[in-house]
């Protein structure tokens, strides 16, 4: 198997950044880069969408996590990306979707996601998209 990419979506969470991990030792052995996709959850997209919360917050918060990521990296290639997890306006867009339209933008060969319990967190994001890219990925998944 080559592998060139791997997505590994983040929301803050310690599962999402447990699974960093995971995608750096897959990164590692197969000399590939990582990509965190940093999914936006409902409040954040709904306050940026209304102009309740400022971008520049947003952006402050999204820096955090990836100084996270790139802790965890420690020499392994890392590049990000950010995205809203929903929309009001697009009723198809939610976090499993979002992910998937990544991986196949950045045509990345391998998926690490957390495999998280429904805990009802808004932050906890990723939650609500593992059972969703474990069945729609065409690419290999690792739900951990």
């Amino acid at each position: 198997m080559e592998v060139e990419t791997v997505l590994v979506p983040v929301d803050g969470s310690d599962a999402a950044m447990e699974a960093v991990e995971y995608a750096v030792a897959i990164a590692e052995r197969y000399d590939a880069v990582v990509h965190a996709l940093y999914v936006l959850g409902e409040n954040a997209a709904a306050a940026m969408e209304e102009g309740s919360v400022e971008a520049a917050a947003i952006a402050e918060r999204g820096e955090q996590v990836m100084a996270g990521v790139r802790a965890i990296a420690d020499g392994v290639p890392i590049d990000h990306s950010s995205a809203y997890g929903y929309s009001q306006t697009r009723l198809s867009q939610h976090p499993g979707s979002v992910i998937l339209d990544v991986t196949e933008s950045l045509e990345a060969d391998f998926v690490v996601i957390p495999r998280e319990p429904v805990t009802g967190d808004p932050e906890a994001v990723i939650e609500k998209a593992a059972e969703y890219v474990l069945a729609h990925a065409s690419q290999p998944v690792l739900s951990v």
